[in-house]
């Protein structure tokens, strides 16, 4: 018996078992999540081809920029494309949709019939690798810190710490990377120039080399300094706000009567169930890792799936937007539908409440 068919009915054994509202609670959150990739692809398809100009229009422009007359840059870009724009958009809809079907994103307009797919498979790993671990840094530490200022309510290091938190929560991340690049690499020159753009400094070669990994964690430290910066803030202060709750609840006081230990009590009872909200929060965040990223990557010059989009929307390179938006999509919708079965888990009471209606 083949491994294919164990799991099979190993997941047929593990369905039967469930209840029924939980069955349909399922069924209702994955009919939800691809009505709602199908809704917002449909909504992209046709948004960003209302954006003025078109791809032969940019790549037009680029050429009289370069010194070629209107004529030759016409000729050149017909022939270098190749791009038929002029037909009707339900046609363009549905080739795009039976493409798509079939796991075909097409070919980039601007590098020359690439494979968007192959594009984003490129560039996807460097978004999760710096967005991703830094949001996860950003988490455990406003985890830790929020907790701390709550237990240390009203005292000045709340009250200087919270207005740190509220400060940075304020500034926009891109304001925090502008302000560093020109503090640590202008003005005082702590950070050479170079580390600030791109990922990998010229010259070096990828492999599993100190080399290599050094370098790039060189490159990564003030992006992912800069996000932390830019998200800690509310993770701190939103963990302040529930710890502070959940040291009101009665299990916590008669924990506290019972003579448990302190650090039990705050592991066991304060620090898990104040995080509960975050931890379904940071399912959602995840979700917006690939997408969140064009402004900060942009900065940094990262190759990630930001900076792909930007350089996108930039050349209006459609099929390279529609598979960036795509992706960004299906990351949202999953995250969603993790924080969805998170909360039916944790609070039964949605999975009814969804029941009845």
């Amino acid at each position: 018996m083949t491994t294919t068919v164990v799991s099979r009915r190993a997941t047929s054994a593990w369905l039967k078992r469930l209840p029924m509202e939980d069955l349909k609670f399922l069924a209702r959150s994955i009919l939800k999540s691809l009505f709602t990739i199908w809704l917002v692809t449909t909504l992209i398809f046709f948004v960003i081809r209302l954006m003025p100009g078109n791809p032969v229009d940019i790549f037009i422009q680029d050429l009289l920029l370069k010194g070629l007359t209107y004529e030759d840059a016409q000729t050149q870009a017909a022939s270098m494309l190749g791009l038929r724009l002029d037909r009707p958009l339900h046609e363009q809809y549905f080739e795009f949709l039976g493409n798509l079907l079939q796991g075909d994103l097409g070919k980039s307009y601007i590098s020359r019939n690439v494979p968007v797919a192959q594009m984003i498979v490129q560039r996807l790993p460097w978004t999760i690798f710096s967005i991703g671990t830094a949001l996860l840094i950003s988490f455990a530490l406003g985890i830790l810190l929020g907790m701390i200022v709550a237990y240390k309510r009203n005292s000045w290091f709340d009250h200087l710490l919270t207005n740190l938190a509220a400060a940075m929560d304020a500034l926009p991340s891109y304001l925090i990377a502008i302000l560093l690049i020109l503090l640590l690499s202008t003005v005082f020159k702590i950070v050479p120039v170079t580390m600030t753009r791109g990922a990998v400094s010229p010259g070096i070669q990828p492999g599993f080399t100190l080399e290599f990994f050094v370098d790039v964690l060189q490159h990564y430290a003030l992006l992912a300094f800069v996000y932390v910066l830019s998200r800690t803030g509310s993770w701190m202060l939103t963990m302040k706000s529930s710890t502070i709750s959940t040291l009101g609840e009665d299990y916590v006081t008669a924990a506290k009567a019972r003579g448990l230990p302190e650090g039990r009590i705050i592991t066991a009872y304060v620090g898990r169930n104040a995080s509960l909200p975050l931890v379904t929060r940071l399912a959602l965040s995840i979700g917006f890792v690939v997408g969140g990223s064009v402004i900060i990557e942009s900065i940094f010059v990262y190759p990630g799936i930001g900076l792909l989009l930007s350089q996108a929307l930039y050349s209006r390179d459609y099929p390279v937007m529609q598979g960036v938006f795509l992706v960004t999509t299906i990351a949202v919708v999953l995250s969603n539908f993790v924080a969805d079965l998170l909360y039916g888990w944790l609070d039964p009471r949605i999975r009814i409440a969804g029941e009845a209606k």
